[in-house]
């Protein structure tokens, strides 16, 4: 008696938190709206089943319980006419929620001819965008060509991807009302490209090309997320893509950098005077780095790298540390060793070699020390 009267109570809550207190999803700003029709969908036709079935339990709690002289339910081992009852009904319920998202999806995946060619190229745990030149296409890439110096794996043998042009941040833009197709790579585990008012979203799996396309059909500035758990750091992996008209693009696409311009190697005074300052430069970008510290003094998960050589660090169990050579050496060998304060453990263990770790190291005492006591007071 008390369970029929607990699932009533459950039911019409349910019902009525959705009725005043409804969930909405975040407003929409491409042409998938088709996507949001069949979530409706789905929670219509689930939303029915659950009110169906328990309510029918409700009943069968009260009409059936146990009492003097009171019906008893017969046994019914054998029903056919129930039983084609419910395969019809089941077939039906489950057509109807598979059918909508099944038509979505081959329209999600059957790509416009005219659409701009977008590739995202994922790695713990940062995000980087390529787009094609003026030729209008992306050169080949394969991952035995990805170094350092060519995170992107792009064939140098390939004229058409000498034009490509490339963006190493985090942040992309997109000319509003062009149906984009998205090229998704990954260079190292699984992860998931989605941003949530586009309704777009695909597996980035090592090994293949996956794709999707949208239009953006709303100007601003989106977050993109990763949708799978990639690691220590998947929290912290974001980006942004910005939809703007078609000036503001071209004007921010004409400030990328080829690939043909990229491949050689920029001189500068520090680098020939160290040239292990630019090669730490080189892997600190490949490596990823850049996704959780920062060069200009920003806070990001992890400390940043302006003013870090010579600073006195504290760690989490108030202890303090100069980080010098052997601190930054050995902090890349075992990151989980030691806990700086104000910053989570999520450093993970890279495979580098010592030469690597040198480049590493010289690379961040170029980025400075901490002010002198004279700096710090006329600072004050």
């Amino acid at each position: 008696m008390i369970m029929a009267w607990v699932l009533l109570v459950i039911v019409v809550g349910s019902v009525l938190f959705h009725v005043f207190n409804p969930w909405w999803v975040t407003p929409l700003a491409s042409n998938w709206k088709s996507m949001d029709d069949t979530l409706d969908i789905t929670v219509v036709i689930t939303g029915l089943f659950f009110v169906a079935i328990n309510l029918f339990v409700v009943y069968a709690l009260l009409r059936f319980r146990h009492r003097e002289g009171g019906p008893h339910a017969k046994p019914e081992p054998d029903n056919k006419k129930l039983e084609r009852w419910l395969i019809v009904g089941t077939s039906v319920g489950v057509a109807a929620l598979l059918a909508p998202g099944l038509l979505v999806y081959a329209k999600y995946v059957n790509e416009p001819h005219d659409a701009l060619l977008l590739e995202v190229m994922s790695q713990q745990w940062q995000w980087r965008f390529r787009l094609p030149g003026p030729d209008g296409k992306l050169g080949a890439s394969d991952p035995r060509f990805i170094s350092a110096t060519n995170p992107f794996g792009l064939d140098p043998d390939d004229p058409r991807g000498q034009d490509d042009l490339l963006v190493m941040g985090n942040e992309v833009h997109l000319p509003l009302g062009k149906p984009v197709v998205v090229l998704l790579r990954s260079n190292d585990v699984l992860h998931d490209f989605f941003v949530p008012q586009f309704r777009s979203r695909m597996n980035t799996v090592p090994g293949q090309v996956s794709r999707f396309w949208f239009t953006p059909e709303v100007p601003g500035r989106y977050e993109a997320l990763c949708a799978q758990l990639c690691g220590v750091g998947h929290p912290d992996m974001h980006g942004f893509v910005v939809v703007e008209d078609a000036e503001h693009y071209a004007a921010w696409q004409q400030a990328l950098v080829s690939f043909a311009v990229a491949s050689k190697p920029p001189p500068a005074p520090d680098v020939a005077a160290n040239p292990l300052v630019e090669t730490g430069r080189q892997l600190a970008d490949a490596k990823g780095c850049a996704a959780c510290h920062t060069v200009d003094g920003s806070p990001r998960v992890g400390p940043t790298w302006k003013g870090l050589y010579g600073k006195d660090e504290t760690m989490a169990d108030g202890s303090t540390e100069k980080v010098d050579e052997t601190y930054l050496r050995n902090f890349i060998l075992d990151p989980q060793a030691k806990k700086v304060k104000g910053f989570p453990p999520v450093m993970p263990k890279l495979p580098l070699t010592d030469d690597e770790i040198s480049a590493l190291v010289a690379y961040i005492q170029s980025l400075g020390g901490p002010p002198a006591a004279g700096e710090q007071k006329a600072q004050r």
